[in-house]
């Protein structure tokens, strides 16, 4: 589903009938001017390419572009509601984030309904979408970049093009300052936390409950901070650790790979009759490794595509936390290919350009920089947000020589993604954040919810977070595979139903198993892709 539109609707006249503070002055730094207190809020049908319940409403808000200087700039903030089935059970509100950074948000509630979010917890809230500043709707900003400058971020490292990274990195930070200079030192999770609570006071709640996956979590955990008094019930499905963010992350993706990556060669050994790669773990590996030399050497052409070693270690990276089939396929494929031989029987080439197309190392063809059409943000919207956000939210390394050093090492220790992970990124050429990172100093009873295998959020990252918010409680899936559970996961969704509907946390930290037999549940593709969270 695509929303079309929202309705421009900034009326002004008269305040919300509620005494609830917008934000003070420890919360925000500065608090925000009184006019934007005046704005009332016009809900008006969502205007869609799909049928939408009536239910479902869109409105759009200003709110300041620094919240230190109210009478500046000010930004557009789309919002959705899906308002409660049963406004006799209805407690408040619960604000949805699918995570990011830079994923859209205003569809967020009616994705949740289609995924299952049960009834109960239908009924006792309106459940609030939001754009997040910068991202679709809301004053969406573009560093003007082509496909190939956007999608060029997973580059691998080796010190005879080091020289051409570096200089990649600066273009890239160069033309985002150049398109969107203005807005970037504000593009944070400090001042997205700020919106929400802007939210908040308009929609006229004393508190807010909140679901957050993946960079949700951050966001969710920042905002706990900031606003420890307006914390409602909040659910952080699949933790960012926030001693980790951001380029701590990225480096998690490579040192967790290992394990999944044993995991996932001990099961493809195990069907050796069905895809002939090894018939033991190591056999696998020394067939996967084999392929990315040959690919290193000349990269592999199946069907006008172009697969290279980095390509490949970075699918393998992501989908090893999932065995399933088409991966294996690939490397079958990918096999005859360099070999000169036709493909396997029922290679399916979807589902493998689907699995090139997912991966951030530019070899993919793609779109203009131009803006989209039917009112659609900047195509490389999406990119310049999470960059924007990662960059703005912490201090990175500004000598490249610490990066090339970094990725040898990691590349060394890591070999599947460390110098991948490691290696010189923009936020190396960005300015100097605006505002320090949030210190998780405050204490926030949320419920935390970890899948065992997640590539994009590893265990122990959930774990991480779970350390630095004192009073959380955290569900860990034992076995759990893929990003994002709830509401799809069946031995996580009781706790986290029960918790968003009773407040109840589990008297501690606990792990559940599914059932036997139970089928897990698909995984949730991060938001623009596996180079996401």
């Amino acid at each position: 589903m695509r929303l079309k539109r929202l309705a421009p609707l900034f009326a002004t006249a008269g305040l919300l009938s509620t005494s609830v503070p917008l934000v003070s002055a420890t919360q925000a730094s500065a608090a925000p001017a009184d006019g934007y207190l005046n704005q009332k809020i016009s809900w008006q049908r969502c205007e869609s390419d799909e049928p939408t319940p009536d239910s479902f409403e869109c409105a759009a808000l200003k709110v300041p572009l620094d919240y230190k200087n109210p009478g500046g700039a000010t930004i557009d903030l789309a919002i959705s509601r899906l308002k409660s089935a049963n406004p006799d059970k209805r407690r408040g509100v619960l604000l949805v984030n699918p995570g990011g950074p830079g994923a859209a948000g205003v569809e967020q509630p009616l994705v949740l309904g289609k995924q299952g979010l049960p009834k109960e917890v239908q009924d006792q809230y309106d459940l609030i979408g939001v754009d997040p500043r910068g991202v679709g709707k809301s004053s969406p900003i573009t560093c003007g970049l082509t496909t190939r400058e956007e999608r060029d971020s997973g580059r691998p490292y080796r010190p005879e093009t080091f020289d051409s990274d570096v200089a990649w990195a600066k273009a890239f930070a160069d033309k985002c300052k150049q398109n969107a200079g203005a807005q970037l030192p504000y593009i944070t999770t400090r001042n997205t936390a700020r919106d929400m609570d802007t939210v908040r006071a308009l929609l006229g709640e004393e508190k807010i409950s909140y679901l957050g996956a993946s960079y949700g979590t951050y966001l969710g955990a920042v905002y706990s901070q900031m606003f420890p008094d307006r914390t409602d019930r909040f659910v952080l499905d699949s933790g960012v650790d926030p001693a980790r963010a951001w380029r701590g992350m990225q480096q998690a993706w490579a040192t967790e790979a290992g394990p999944a990556f044993d995991r996932w060669t001990k099961w493809v050994a195990e069907r050796n009759a069905e895809f002939g790669l090894g018939d033991s773990p190591q056999a696998v590996s020394d067939t996967f490794w084999q392929l990315v030399e040959r690919a290193e050497r000349e990269p592999i052409d199946m069907d006008f595509q172009s697969w290279s070693g980095a390509t490949i270690r970075s699918v393998i990276r992501q989908q090893a936390f999932t065995p399933s089939p088409p991966v294996a396929h690939l490397l079958m494929s990918l096999r005859a290919s360099a070999d000169g031989k036709p493909l396997p029987p029922g290679t399916d080439l979807t589902e493998m350009k689907k699995l090139l197309n997912s991966v951030n190392d530019g070899t993919a063809a793609g779109l203009s920089p131009s803006a989209a059409g039917d009112g659609q943000p900047p195509a490389d919207n999406s990119d310049a947000v999470y960059w924007s956000v990662l960059c703005g939210d912490a201090q990175w390394p500004s000598e490249a020589g610490q990066y090339a050093q970094d990725a040898a090492r990691y590349k060394k220790a890591y070999p599947l993604y460390g110098d991948i992970a490691s290696n010189i990124k923009p936020c190396a050429f960005w300015d100097r954040p605006a505002e320090p990172a949030v210190p998780m100093d405050k204490e926030a009873k949320v419920l935390i919810v970890q899948n065992e295998w997640d590539s994009q959020t590893p265990l122990v990252s959930g774990q991480g977070l779970n350390r630095a918010l004192k009073g959380s409680r955290m569900v860990t899936v034992a076995g759990g595979q893929g990003h994002v559970l709830y509401p799809r996961n069946n031995c996580a969704a009781a706790p986290v139903t029960d918790y968003l509907t009773t407040g109840s946390l589990p008297a501690q930290n606990m792990t559940c198993t599914n059932p036997a037999g139970t089928a897990e549940p698909e995984s949730i593709v991060p938001p623009n892709g596996p180079g996401r969270f």
